[in-house]
């Protein structure tokens, strides 16, 4: 439970947390800032160590989170120009929460993929039932008008 200034916001949409939520709402943003926590890399590297990220979203995930402070893009002035992002202290700072996540989707991931199965299984039931009162009620006015 959040407690302190966060909580005494006169609205929930207005505070901190939320602000923090969406910084990592995104798919890509807190694997990014995962793969980034020992030292910077060139954006090849970088999809490399991420794997499944084309090099267009990486790219808009790394100038999103340079926008928020998170990363910094170093330019080097080389033949062919060399460009490298790094976490900011910012960015650190956000390694303590993605951990705990990741730790929380380790521990309870089994549960959550279980309770997504019994909805699937549930709707189809829902689907199937919802389908044969339809052809019920369709037989039905064919018979009786």
């Amino acid at each position: 439970m959040l407690t302190g200034p966060a909580t005494e916001a006169p609205f929930l949409a207005d505070c901190r947390a939320r602000l923090a939520f969406e910084l990592m709402s995104n798919t890509w943003s807190a694997v990014t800032v995962w793969a980034l926590r020992h030292r910077p890399y060139r954006p090849g590297e970088l999809r490399a160590r991420i794997g499944g990220i084309s090099p267009k979203v990486l790219n808009e995930t790394l100038r999103r989170l340079e926008y928020h402070g998170l990363v910094a893009r170093t330019v080097y002035a080389e033949s062919p120009p060399r460009v490298e992002y790094a976490l900011t202290g910012l960015g650190r700072s956000l390694l303590g929460p993605i951990e705990s996540f990741g730790l929380w989707a380790e521990r309870h991931g089994d549960a959550v993929l279980a309770a997504q199965a019994a909805h699937e299984e549930a709707q189809a039931a829902h689907e199937e039932a919802q389908a044969a009162h339809e052809e019920a009620q369709a037989a039905h006015e064919e018979r009786y008008g």
